[in-house]
């Protein structure tokens, strides 16, 4: 039997929301083992002089944990 965790954590990225993801889901992977899945729970951006300067997501993280 697979007991699993679940930890939220917040990414950003200048290029995009999914570019936020996969830097999030990257660097967690650093050090976290065993990531299963990543939920996006929220997106926005930072927005200066009308322009989007920065995506953010954030995310829980699925891992399974060693036994």
């Amino acid at each position: 039997m697979a007991v699993a965790k679940i930890t939220e954590i917040t990414s950003s990225s200048k290029k995009s929301f999914d570019d936020a993801i996969a830097k999030g889901v990257k660097r967690a992977s650093k050090t976290v083992q065993n990531i299963e899945s990543a939920w996006i729970k929220d997106q926005s951006c930072v927005v200066k002089n009308g322009d989007i300067v920065e995506y953010r997501v954030l995310m829980k993280i699925t891992f399974i944990l060693k036994d």
